[in-house]
């Protein structure tokens, strides 16, 4: 009996995996849990097909039953596998502490966030409870055009790497976003101070590959004197890309 070549995988077995990968992007910190429906209305399948994905995603530990009657939320299987990919970004297992010593300098949220696979994903949060409102941001959060660390990292990847995010943004967005993401790369920094909204301030975090991640600041309102702040997040970011070698990187 002939050995089947590995690399001949059908165009339904690419499908199924593509569909599971996609029903798994539904769910993060603010949509914990999702039923049949809700995945056939987000993926176009149709609900039977939807129902038998999420169940058959059960039995494989992708997913779990919810705490809601008919719902399934992300499973132990993807729980170990985020665990094990965030902690294999050095980045993230050497900078808490660059982040508590920023919070305490500034007053202010310091947050870690590092590349996913459809924009940046916050790893770490170091809220500052010195103040009345208390900013905060969970971790696992994906990250839309809108934020600063968005635009860090719009300002580094490949175009092709960033097309999903642009994607539903009209001419006119997609022109101002653009414009920033040129600025933010120009000076090192991404400053955002929507209407109405909190402040940010994010700088990039380089390792000897190009951008790793990005850290920001977070205040409730705008920042009086925005240089000693923002001479702290620098910093904090220089020294972050020191250690991870950036560097000794670009003096090769």
């Amino acid at each position: 009996m002939a050995n089947s070549d590995p690399s001949d995988v059908s165009t339904p077995d690419i499908q199924a995996v593509t569909r599971v990968g996609q029903i798994c992007a539904l769910f993060g910190p603010r949509v914990p849990e999702l039923s049949a429906s809700d995945v056939a209305d987000r993926t176009g399948l149709n609900r039977t097909t939807a129902y038998r994905y999420c169940t058959s995603m059960v039995q494989a530990g992708i997913l779990e039953r919810g705490t809601r009657r008919g719902t399934f939320a992300l499973g132990p299987l993807m729980l170990d596998l985020g665990a094990l990919a965030l902690g294999r970004q050095r980045v993230v297992e050497i900078a808490r502490p660059h982040l508590q010593k920023l919070r305490t300098a500034v007053r202010m949220t310091a947050v870690l966030s590092v590349a996913g696979a459809h924009g940046p994903i916050v790893a770490l949060v170091e809220e500052d409870t010195s103040r009345v409102v208390v900013m905060t941001v969970l971790p696992g959060t994906k990250l839309d055009v809108t934020a600063a660390q968005t635009r860090l990292f719009l300002a580094h990847a490949d175009a092709s790497a960033t097309e999903d995010l642009l994607a539903d943004l009209s001419p006119v967005e997609r022109v101002r976003l653009e414009a920033d993401v040129r600025s933010a790369r120009e000076q090192g920094f991404s400053f955002v101070r929507p209407p109405g909204g909190p402040t940010a301030v994010a700088a990039p975090i380089f390792d000897a590959n190009g951008l790793c991640a990005t850290v920001a600041i977070l205040s409730a309102g705008d920042i009086p004197d925005l240089s000693p702040a923002l001479e702290h997040l620098l910093a904090t970011a220089g020294g972050l890309s020191d250690e991870l070698g950036a560097a000794r990187a670009a003096e090769v």
